[in-house]
């Protein structure tokens, strides 16, 4: 019996130090996050302004504004979404409602899983071999797009296919008993209460690839844009470009406008995960998920 309550107190003890130690990481991380920020506002909040906001780059610090890498972003993010979310969702329903239990399915599983950690630069490395190479769309908005869309479509994909694997079986087997088709099952029943696990997948997926350096870098977007793009085949740069870029110069104003970038992206970021809850809340209160 003493052996027993010993075994015990030994278990809630490790179990405390556990907990300690994981406060203690956890403030630790919380507190770097915290002063980065708090720099980064320090630097950068003073020069955000209409004119910050609405100027071009330039090589002058107090005139350089983020107009053109601002459009850029929003740019490559929506032709980007125009891929990912058809063929992501696609790909999902075809893999958890249709397609057989094999060993090609399950290798095809396997290396989606295996893509989502694969370091960015690879992508961009293909990116170019393919879109700009292969394709010859140069470095181009289309290009930029469809690099990311491969950097974040296993994302895309992979939550999907747990937010359909989430829905209730019963609800399928109803929609069928009632005459329904397997693909009016999908798409009036199982789909609209995967939505939310669906729409999370694509903001978290949108959220990575606005922040992403390294492909665009890799396959050559500009670092200098003075003039908006017009067609997905235009030229282009986006903010974390020229973040790098202003971050790289010796000229302390121009780390300034880094930081002023930053805060935009982050706002941008904000805003991205503020619509997946909107969206997420919206969709459970429609179907009383």
């Amino acid at each position: 019996m003493n052996d027993l309550k010993k075994l015990i107190l030994q278990k809630k003890f490790n179990e405390k130090i556990f907990i300690l130690i994981s406060i203690l990481f956890l403030s630790f991380a919380l507190l770097t996050l915290i002063l980065l920020l708090t720099d980064i506002f320090i630097d950068g909040f003073p020069v955000l302004s209409l004119k910050f906001l609405l100027s071009y780059p330039s090589r002058k610090p107090e005139e350089a504004g983020i107009l053109s890498p601002l459009v850029g972003s929003l740019y490559v993010m929506a032709v980007m979404i125009i891929f990912i979310v058809p063929v992501g969702i696609g790909a999902a329903i075809y893999l958890e409602e249709f397609a057989p239990k094999n060993f090609l399915t399950n290798l095809i599983e396997i290396n989606i899983a295996n893509l989502a950690g694969v370091p960015s630069i690879i992508y961009g490395l293909l990116g170019l071999e393919i879109f700009v190479r292969f394709f010859k769309l140069g470095r181009s908005i289309l290009a930029g797009s469809l690099t990311l869309s491969l950097l974040v479509l296993p994302i895309v994909i992979m939550a999907t296919r747990e937010s359909i694997r989430l829905v209730p079986s019963s609800i399928r087997e109803a929609s069928l008993a009632l005459g329904a088709t397997k693909w009016q099952t999908i798409k009036n029943q199982v789909l609209p209460l995967a939505m939310p696990g669906i729409l999370t997948g694509i903001i978290l997926a949108v959220s990575r690839a606005i922040g992403e350096t390294a492909p665009l870098i890799t396959i050559g977007a500009l670092t200098y844009i003075a003039f908006l793009p017009t067609t997905p085949l235009s030229p282009f740069t986006v903010l974390p470009i020229q973040i790098f870029n202003w971050v790289s110069r010796p000229q302390k104003a121009f780390h300034h406008n880094a930081a002023g970038a930053i805060i935009v992206l982050l706002f941008l970021t904000f805003l991205l995960n503020l619509t997946s809850i909107i969206l997420r809340n919206y969709y459970r209160k429609k179907y009383k998920l």
